[in-house]
This record gives structure tokens, C-alpha cells and sequence, in this order.
């Protein structure tokens, strides 16, 4: 749902509340960026690796979609990941060794996929609720209290830290073309 005619601007949404259109507004522009950081990457680029400790950048695009396909689950249907969820999404979410050894091997169109599909549905769920929904409750990292609105933001908020790194691994691959 990236309208790139308005993709500066942070405003009302049709068909959302004002809170919820800001706040997908944001995640657009953050998704916007991250497809600018990858564009026409190859998959042996997508695929490559700093070191023996570093996450690919086709691992990192995966872990944007499980993390929000996450936040989906614990905010709107109130429950964790169940075992065949894991079995999908498990290796990027927790990257790292099993990232490397799963994550491979896609073009960037398959990752493209699953971010869009994954954002639609995000799109989707926001439909069903208001502003007032953002400010629920719960406990979150470390036992503390954190609303609905933190956790969205954190999604987008891990998006633009690994974009971080997906910028910096880019330009060590133009070094080493």
C-alpha cells in the first residue's frame, strides 16, 4: 500500500483512524527506504556474508516481515507463534546461525513477496480497530508495560536499525565487485 505520491508526507489515511494512518504512514516511508537499499540486488548478493558471525541482507528482509508477522499475532489475535508458525518463521526471527544456514538462495523478488504480503495483511488488521486500540496494555520486554502503540513502533523502529546494516553490507559489496 505504498503510495509514492505521498510518501513524505505523515497523514490521514483513508478508511483509518488518525493515529493509525500517522503511524502506517511512518512504516511506509520505512518500508520505501529499506526497497531503495536493495534494489536490484542479485542473489548471490542478497545471499552474501561479512563474516562468519554477520546475517545476510536476504535474512535481514526475511526478519522484517517475521517481526511484524509477530507484532500481527501478539497484538490483534493475543497469542504468540505456534509450532508450524516457527517452523515458517523461526530462522528470522532469531537470524544468527540458523538464519545463515536457512536463509538462502531466494531473489529478491521472493523477499519482496513476502514483506508485501505480510504488510498487506498488517494493512488488513489496522481496519479493524481505532486509535483507541493503540493504547492497550500489556506485558512486554522484561516485565514492563508497554501499549500497542510502542510495539508497532518498535516494528518499523528494527526495520530502519537493520537498514543500518543492509547499507553498510551493500557498500562492502561495491567495494568487493
Amino acid at each position: 500500500m505504498l503510495n509514492m505520491n505521498n510518501i513524505y508526507l505523515i497523514s490521514d489515511i483513508p478508511g483509518y483512524s488518525p493515529q493509525i494512518s500517522r503511524l502506517l504512514s511512518m512504516m511506509n516511508y520505512a518500508r520505501f527506504t529499506t526497497l531503495e537499499a536493495v534494489k536490484n540486488l542479485t542473489i548471490d548478493q542478497l545471499d552474501f556474508l561479512l563474516d562468519e558471525e554477520s546475517n545476510s541482507i536476504g535474512a535481514l528482509l526475511l526478519h522484517f516481515a517475521a517481526v511484524e508477522y509477530a507484532y500481527q499475532l501478539q497484538t490483534f489475535e493475543l497469542r504468540e507463534l505456534n509450532d508450524e508458525e516457527i517452523s515458517i518463521w523461526g530462522a528470522a526471527l532469531e537470524l544468527g546461525e540458523k538464519g545463515r544456514k536457512e536463509i538462502r538462495g531466494n531473489d529478491l523478488k521472493y523477499y519482496m513477496d513476502k514483506l508485501n504480503e505480510v504488510r498487506n495483511r498488517t494493512f488488513e488488521l489496522f481496519k479493524s480497530v481505532n486509535d483507541d486500540w493503540l493504547y492497550n496494555q500489556e506485558e512486554f520486554w522484561y516485565k514492563k508495560q508497554a501499549n500497542y502503540y510502542f510495539m508497532w513502533f518498535h516494528v518499523f523502529e528494527d526495520e530502519i536499525n537493520h537498514r543500518g546494516q543492509i547499507r553498510m553490507i551493500r557498500k562492502r559489496l561495491e567495494i568487493i565487485d
